[in-house]
């Protein structure tokens, strides 16, 4: 069973960066594909940036340039590092994990999920 722990999120204003920390446990991490999603106010959660098992990103086109999504298999760790943000990018940012996903940004292919870290743009 995999358990999976944000961190990282806060308040910021537009223009600033953040980086949201996913500490995995319970799995070969090595093994996952990895996604962050968000769910802004009053909408859907949405796929943000994945990252597959050899290290290849992907990203809605919303955050491409902006963020930038990485592993630490040796620490276990996923991250988002998000740059130059804007009021929308205000969410709850969740961190997702799979053995394996036909569609990196689509939600229903991951089984596992963390609790959240908001993330506020003003």
């Amino acid at each position: 069973h995999v358990q999976l722990v944000e961190s990282g999120g806060g308040s910021v204003q537009a223009g600033g960066s953040l980086i949201l920390s996913c500490a995995a446990s319970g799995y070969d991490f090595s093994k996952l594909y990895m996604a962050w999603f968000r769910q802004p106010p009053g909408r859907e959660r949405e796929g943000v940036a994945a990252i597959d098992t050899s290290g290849v990103p992907t990203y809605t086109h919303s955050v491409r340039d902006r963020f930038t999504v990485s592993k630490d298999n040796a620490k276990n760790t996923l991250y988002l590092q998000m740059n130059s943000l804007k009021p929308e990018d205000t969410a709850m940012y969740y961190c997702a994990a799979a053995g394996w996903v036909s569609d990196p940004l689509v939600e229903g292919g991951y089984k596992y999920w963390g609790q959240g870290t908001q993330v506020t743009v003003s």
